[in-house]
Formats: structure tokens, C-alpha cells, sequence
């Protein structure tokens, strides 16, 4: 069997959703967000949807609303062919991330020349921790290895303090994304990758979690959001509390999807291709600094691609907290301009199943609007894992 190359076809996403009450798709079914998304893929592709071979879907929170195989939901529910299978992925944040991986696998392998990899989370209906009903999923010899398990949020405070990131470098940062997120979306770059969704009160086609007017000095005025002074003897170095609600990602409803297709399928429905993936890297870190392994990942990557940090026009390093992509430029020392230069989570929220492939379909549009040839994306996950791959575009 000969090798196929994927080629990344078109990627759409859906505007991000406040989670709070009124919030854009609050009354929204969550595999009805998605089925929206999927059949404007399919329309702007104007592809035959009884070609895809499957439709890889990445959700983190596997219950309630999004416990039967939501991708499956929103494919049928969109009036899609039924002989197209679905799967779900969960590799925590990083499940659409993964879905594209997997995706390009089984179209490199020959078992697919048409897959969407995809993703969901609707926050508002599922919030985060559902699938746990409040049972403890770590067993006794993990506790007896690591001790009991601490939330993302203090191992982002043990990240800041290991990289000596202050509270006010974090604070900068964090406004510095808002300030970038506004001007992508005046510059017109959300308006290529954002597709309108229908909802009760009519169609939602912004994200809601922009704020222009964020500053360094607005954000210095929020609270610390985990701080445990019992802790401070289990890590004596977390000094300070430094973690916020303004410099941590925005819980938001969301979706994306990536139409991943063979060159030879391309070809012969003339297809224009918008990128080529490179190189893909997946790896696990220390559990209890859960938020570093993007590090070691993206070194990983880069030496697959035969690249150098400064080879690569555009980083994408998910921010579930600011102290991630700052320890990240700090180990890297790439360019801070080319890192996150369309906001990231902070202003454009972490709809957790959805993010990865979000994240894809910004660093696309980027790189076409700027001319730009290749893109590193990376994104840190619970249990100390990370996803990284390089994209060149077409």
C-alpha cells in the first residue's frame, strides 16, 4: 500500500460562546452547534458528504448532552449520509488536536482519502468535570507515586514560580491577547475562519469573549483564583498567588472542523489544498507540572520537520493560563512577536474538545494572510501530556 499525503482542505469554527447566562449558544444543543459547523464545511467544500470516511471528533466531557458519540449526533442531525461512521477522541484539551492526528494517520495509511477531524464542548451545558459524577478516577498507586492530584490552576501557579513569571508579566501578557484577538478580527481573519450559527435569537457570527479595553492595570484588580495556603508546604516555592480569571483561558462554547483529504482525491475533484502537515509529536510530562510537556514536545517536533525555531513564521501554544506559553518562549526563546500573534485562549476561550482544531484553523488563516510558510501548534493537556505539529502552507 503507497503512502497518501493529507492535505488540509478547509477549516471553519464557530464564534466562541460566554458560558454565562445569555450567552451566545446557552440554548443551544451542543451537537447542534457542531452539526452547524459541519454542514458549512461541507458547503463552502462543496464536497459529496457520502465521500468522508469518517468524522473524528474530539470532546472532553463525555456526558450528559455529549455522552452518545456527539460527532455521530451532529453528523446525522446535520442530514448527512448514515453509512459515515463517527468516534470520539479525548485526549483532554488537546482532542481536536488529536482528532487531526488521527485523522491524517488514516488518510496517510490508505484506509480514508476523506476524513473530518472535528471537536465540541458546550460548557454551559456540560460543564467541565461532569464525566467524573464526583468519583475520584485516580487510583491508589497513582496517589502513592504523585500524591492526591492538584487542580491545572495550582499547577500553573507551580509553572510561574518555577519560570520566576511575575504577576505582572502575566497580567501584560494577558491583555496583550485580548489587544491581538481585536485587531485579527478587525483585520478581517476571523471573518475567513468563523461560520454564523443559528440560534433562537438569531445568528451569532463574533466571538463574545473579546474585551478591546483589557489592560495590564484592569486585570491587576481581579482576586487569585487558587490560592490554598495549605498547599505552601507541600510546594514551598509558590510564594505568591499569581493565577487569575484574567490571565487564565475563558470556559466557552465552541466548535471547529478540519476537512482532511489525500492529494490523490484532490487531485481528482479539484480540490485547492490550503496546507501539508509536516511533522506530529505527542508526549506526557511530570503530572503534577501537568502544563509543560509542549516544551519537550515542540523540541520533538521541530527535529522531525528538520526545522529550526526560527524556520517557523507563526507559534501556537494554547493558553490555558498565561504561565503556559511564557515558561514555553522562555525554553524556546523564539520570536514573542510570531507567538500567538491572533490571541489565544485568554480572549479567545478554551471550549476544551473544540480548541484544537480552532486553534488549526486560526494558524491556517494566519499564515495565509501573512504570507507566512510554516506554523508549530501546540497545546498542554491534563495528566501532564502535550500535542505539537507543524503545518506548511499551500
Amino acid at each position: 500500500m503507497t503512502l497518501q499525503i493529507p492535505l488540509v482542505v478547509d477549516l471553519v469554527r464557530s464564534p466562541a460562546g460566554r458560558i454565562k447566562a445569555g450567552g451566545a449558544f446557552t440554548e443551544l444543543h451542543p451537537t447542534e452547534l457542531l452539526a452547524q459547523v459541519l454542514q458549512q464545511l461541507v458547503q463552502r467544500t462543496g464536497i459529496d458528504p457520502a465521500d468522508v470516511g469518517d468524522v473524528v471528533t474530539g470532546c472532553v466531557s463525555q456526558a450528559g448532552e455529549q455522552s452518545a458519540t456527539p460527532g455521530r449526533v451532529a453528523w446525522l442531525g446535520a442530514g448527512f449520509p448514515e453509512h459515515v461512521p463517527s468516534t470520539t477522541i479525548d485526549r483532554k484539551c488537546g482532542s481536536s488536536q488529536q482528532a487531526i492526528a488521527f485523522a491524517t494517520q488514516a488518510v496517510m495509511a490508505g484506509v480514508h482519502d476523506m476524513v473530518i477531524a472535528c471537536g465540541v464542548e458546550s460548557m454551559s451545558h456540560v460543564p467541565m468535570g461532569s464525566a467524573r459524577m464526583d468519583r475520584n478516577p485516580f487510583g491508589p498507586s497513582y496517589i502513592a507515586r504523585y500524591g492526591q492530584q492538584i487542580s491545572q490552576g495550582v499547577a500553573a501557579e507551580r509553572v510561574a514560580a518555577q519560570w520566576n513569571l511575575s504577576r505582572e508579566e502575566l497580567d501584560r501578557y494577558s491583555a496583550q491577547s485580548h489587544q491581538r484577538a481585536a485587531a485579527a478580527a478587525e483585520s478581517g481573519q476571523f471573518a475567513r475562519e468563523i461560520v454564523g450559527i443559528r440560534t433562537g435569537a438569531g445568528q451569532i457570527d463574533q466571538d463574545e469573549t473579546v474585551r478591546p479595553s483589557t489592560t495590564a492595570d484592569s486585570l491587576r484588580e481581579l482576586r487569585p483564583s487558587f490560592a490554598d495556603e495549605r498547599l505552601r508546604e507541600r510546594f514551598p516555592e509558590i510564594t505568591d498567588w499569581r493565577i487569575t480569571a484574567g490571565n487564565s483561558s475563558q470556559m466557552t462554547d465552541g466548535a471547529a472542523a478540519v476537512l482532511i483529504v489525500s492529494e490523490r482525491l484532490a487531485t481528482r475533484l479539484n480540490l485547492r489544498a490550503r496546507a501539508r502537515f509536516v511533522a506530529f509529536d505527542v508526549r506526557g510530562d511530570d503530572p503534577m507540572m501537568m502544563l509543560t510537556a509542549p516544551i519537550a514536545s515542540s523540541r520533538a517536533v521541530l527535529q522531525k520537520a528538520g526545522l529550526k525555531v526560527q524556520d517557523i513564521d507563526t507559534f501556537e501554544v494554547n493558553e490555558a493560563f498565561a504561565p503556559v506559553p511564557l515558561a514555553w518562549l522562555k525554553e524556546l526563546d523564539a520570536d514573542p512577536t510570531r507567538l500567538n500573534p491572533s490571541g489565544g485562549a485568554i480572549a479567545l476561550g478554551h471550549p476544551l474538545g473544540a480548541s484544537g482544531a480552532r486553534i488549526t484553523t486560526t494558524l491556517v488563516n494566519w499564515l495565509e494572510m501573512h504570507n507566512g510558510r510554516y506554523g508549530l501548534q501546540t497545546m498542554c493537556e491534563a495528566g501532564g501530556m502535550a500535542n505539537t505539529m507543524v503545518l506548511e502552507r499551500i
